[in-house]
């Protein structure tokens, strides 16, 4: 608003936003304060049916958006009466909405959505496997175009653990094994969705999980009490910071800290959330962070998801009470608890003495001066008839569709009839799995079985564990390598047919006996079939190198140290792996040692020699 037309001076635009602050946060009662400070989550599929109570009596107004839309106007229509609700409430102050990743192909409800109206990337392991700056700023500049059409100005994300526990269900999501590559690029990916200069055009970013997630034991998820526990049987803690440096550096908005509890470290076995060294002296003073920090969801009470109740994610802190539990986060250094809506237990606090309101303000004056920057007093609407014109336009698409054919990773291509199998010739007949014909092109004919063919395409998935039913299904964990059975399938079309396997690494499968077999082994990191089919027949060349290392065994993985990267015993692949296709002519370094040992790549390309970002020490062991 103007001078003219403004009532009050919060709402004059020509004003510092310093001093909007201070006269918003003097209106505010202790309700309004308190509703600032827990970002809740609003199903969109609901409609806005809970945005009633939770803004109207709860005064919440920080939602991350659960469920997707098929439509980029449904999303956007939807965020227009969220906002219009939060206008008519109080002081008005605007919704902030945020949402997990959903640029890709990952499809939890705890940790991503699916692409829908958005234009569709692979996970970010297959940016790390490009390992291209310019590409991350690109993603997350389109990523925040789309993101804006619709009204989400707060991305949870990107996710910068390091990666170094293979058998962890989060990896996707992250930039791999190699905490200096997650610091190269994570600066990119912050200034894309922030800009170089954080305002109205911006979508803030909540980088986590601080301070580095991957450690986990085992590998198991802290969204569940079996795996509360981070380890750092090498000693490696610091290893970890290094991305949160580098996005701190680069200005992110809001951070992030994970669910689980440090073991036999220096700190406090708690909870991230709860753990005041790790917050105040660690991430405040001596990263220097002044922003945001959100707490992961669901820390304070137990939750109904899908039908089950799960026990609070107050790792080391469970036998306190939810509101001891709010205490201790908030002098910690917790600035807002995610995924819970129980303001009475902030407002009974303050009015038990617990709790000095004042305290409250340290808090309430980020959480406002984030949404005065972002703009949103001054346009807290979307243009929802623009917004279908405005996502997944057809450059946006392209791009994402480019970017699943760059990241491709060729790891083995043998030498078949005088030659690399790859790329194919057409005239083939091929017996297919996870693809079809139509989708490489003309002069292929698909047939029944691998005995009618003569070369097979199989398209696999990383293996996983079920731990349970619901929820729970939908984290990929525990044991990397194929079943028995599955190994003996695969090696007998393999043996009756050259055959190229093409294996989406979600985590680093255990594949030596597929190496060996296979005439040409693919990687993807999410892809569709489309971008298979035009690296198979050398429609587009794959750029990608292995963001990981591909451990030999599970007794290497099981043998390896948590906080340790490149630390299992002789993988089949190494981090940085990558071939080209022969006829592409790409520079490099030819004739290296094919990792899969028996391979003949004599007339295939190694992408290139050792990466800036791997450290001379990576992979030796004591």
């Amino acid at each position: 608003m103007t001078p003219a037309t403004a009532r009050y001076p919060y709402q004059d635009a020509t004003l510092p936003v310093g001093q909007r602050v201070q006269d918003l946060r003097s209106r505010l009662s202790l309700e309004d304060k308190a509703g600032l400070m827990f970002h809740g989550a609003l199903p969109f599929a609901l409609g806005t049916g809970p945005a009633v109570e939770l803004i109207g009596r709860r005064r919440m107004n920080h939602f991350n958006i659960i469920g997707a839309a098929t439509q980029a106007r449904e999303l956007a229509e939807w965020h227009n009466s969220i906002q219009r609700l939060a206008l008519d409430t109080g002081w008005g102050i605007p919704v902030t909405l945020s949402t997990d990743p959903r640029h890709a192909y990952t499809d939890n409800p705890g940790t991503g959505a699916l692409a829908g109206p958005f234009s569709q990337w692979p996970e970010a392991l297959g940016f790390a496997a490009v390992g291209d700056p310019d590409a991350v700023a690109e993603f997350a500049d389109i990523a925040r175009q789309e993101y804006l059409a619709v009204g989400i100005r707060a991305a949870l994300h990107p996710q910068v653990d390091v990666f170094t526990e293979p058998r962890w269900s989060r990896g996707a999501a992250t930039f791999g094994e190699s905490a200096e590559l997650a610091a190269e690029l994570v600066g990119a990916y912050v200034r894309g969705f922030q800009g170089e200069a954080f305002g109205p055009a911006s979508v803030s970013t909540m980088t986590k999980h601080f301070p580095g997630g991957g450690p986990q034991l085992d590998g198991e998820d802290p969204h569940f009490s079996y795996g509360r526990e981070q380890v750092y049987p090498g000693g490696n803690f610091d290893y970890h910071l290094l991305p949160f440096r580098s996005a701190v550096a680069a200005g992110t908005r809001q951070i992030m800290p994970y669910y689980g509890m440090p073991v036999g470290t220096e700190y406090e076995e708690v909870g991230f959330a709860f753990n005041k060294r790790v917050l105040t002296e660690l991430l405040r003073e001596e990263l220097g962070f002044g922003g945001i920090v959100c707490s992961d969801w669901g820390i304070l009470t137990d939750g109904d998801i899908f039908g089950r109740v799960f026990p609070a994610r107050a790792w080391g802190v469970e036998h306190l009470t939810p509101q001891e539990r709010l205490l201790k986060a908030l002098d910690a250094g917790v600035d807002q608890i995610g995924g819970e809506s129980c303001v009475d237990l902030l407002t009974d606090a303050v009015r038990a003495g617990k709790l000095s309101e004042g305290q409250l303000d340290v808090s309430v004056r980020k959480l406002l001066e984030e949404k005065f920057r972002l703009g949103l007093f001054e346009n807290p609407l979307v243009d929802a008839a623009a917004s279908d014109a405005s996502v997944g336009t057809p450059q946006f698409r392209a791009a994402g569709r480019a970017m699943q054919r760059r990241s491709y990773t060729l790891l083995a291509n043998k030498d078949v009839d005088g030659g690399p199998l790859l790329p194919l010739a057409a005239g083939a007949r091929v017996y297919l799995e996870g693809i079809t014909a139509a989708d490489l092109g003309p002069g292929f004919v698909s047939v029944p079985t691998p005995d009618a063919a003569d070369l097979a395409i199989l398209r696999l998935r990383t293996p996983f564990e079920v731990r349970g039913e619901g929820f729970e299904s939908f984290f990929h964990c525990g044991n990397l390598a194929f079943a028995p059975e599955e190994i003996e399938r695969v090696t007998a079309i393999c043996r009756a047919v050259p055959t190229v396997i093409d294996i989406n690494l979600e985590r680093p499968a255990v594949l030596p006996e597929l190496a060996d077999h296979a005439a040409a082994l693919l990687a993807n990191y999410g892809s569709d079939a489309d971008a298979l089919a035009d690296i198979l027949t050398g429609r587009a060349v794959p750029e990608g190198r292995l963001p990981f290392d591909l451990p030999r065994s599970m007794a290497a993985v099981e043998a390896s140290r948590e906080d340790m990267p490149f630390d299992t015993e002789d993988p089949v692949f190494r981090f940085g792996h990558g071939l080209s296709l022969p006829q592409a002519g790409r520079a490099g370094t030819a004739g290296a040692a094919d990792a899969a040992g028996d391979a003949d790549t004599s007339d295939t390309v190694d992408l290139g020699g050792p990466l800036p970002w791997v450290r001379s020490v990576t992979g030796s062991r004591p």
